[in-house]
């Protein structure tokens, strides 16, 4: 199986700790957390296919979150642990949810940040010849395509400038037959609200509450899961790299005392 890129730091106490980015995002996503979550955890970042230093495969399925639940599970079993913590942002909590419903028992616990794209009911996101519109236009349109994204990390505005620097450097290695290999494959899987409610790994959702198209579907998160823990953080969508420091300290604080 080709793997993705993986970056692993493993000179830190703790369990180990997956962090796995969203859309047009790469390893960059979690630089300003890296110094506070390695106090206590060892993170293990992944870049998905076609981001950052990741390779973009031509079949179709390594994109399905079945080949991503592969990976996940294929990086754990290289750390010789059989339990680790895993955190998605975004696009990533999709996967990194999904992750947690099909292998609960590998996982201590589990954060995840705003993601639309995971808590929306299916179809939400569009329907299948929008999303093949979109890719095609994306791929043909190559980098030009991705810069004119909304959500481009050009557009940042409240992240600090050394971190939105390296996220617009990485931003530059995207392959667009990547991009819109995940609109055709990987999207149209993402959504998990039909079944949040299975869930049975204790978890965080960290809420940027700035991000209003958010906020009913944390309050419907809420409803189906009870056991749920939020933190409400006066940030836009990108709660990690908005408020870093509050992001690690809630993060420390879910995972404090974590039975070994």
């Amino acid at each position: 199986m080709a793997m993705p890129y993986v970056e692993i730091h493993s000179d830190a106490p703790g369990p180990y700790l997956l962090l796995v980015h969203g859309f047009l995002s790469s390893r960059a996503q979690w630089r300003a957390n890296l110094a506070g979550l390695r106090e206590f955890c060892r993170p293990v970042i992944v870049e998905l296919w076609g981001h950052g230093r990741s390779p973009t495969p031509e079949n179709a399925d390594a994109y399905s979150v079945r080949s991503y639940i592969e990976i996940f599970e294929k990086i754990r079993q290289s750390l010789g642990v059989e339990h680790w913590l895993i955190c998605g942002q975004s696009f990533g909590a999709g996967l990194t949810i999904q992750y947690a419903l099909a292998h609960p028992d590998r996982i201590f616990k589990q954060i995840f940040t705003n993601s639309i794209s995971a808590l929306s009911a299916p179809g939400v996101m569009g329907n299948d010849r929008e999303r093949v519109v979109r890719a095609a236009a994306l791929e043909a349109g190559g980098t030009a395509a991705i810069e004119a994204l909304p959500f481009h990390p050009r557009q940042a505005e409240r992240f600090a400038p050394h971190i939105k620097q390296e996220m617009i450097d990485d931003a530059a290695l995207i392959s667009p037959t990547g991009i819109a290999n995940a609109i055709r494959f990987t999207s149209p899987e993402l959504s998990v609200i039909d079944r949040f409610a299975d869930i049975d790994v204790p978890t965080l959702l960290m809420n940027g509450v700035w991000e209003k198209a958010f906020q009913p579907l944390r309050n419907r998160a809420v409803e189906l899961l009870p056991s749920l823990q939020v933190v409400d953080v006066e940030v836009g969508h990108s709660v990690n790299v908005e408020a870093p420091a509050l992001f690690n300290e809630a993060v420390g604080r879910f995972i404090r005392n974590l039975a070994l």
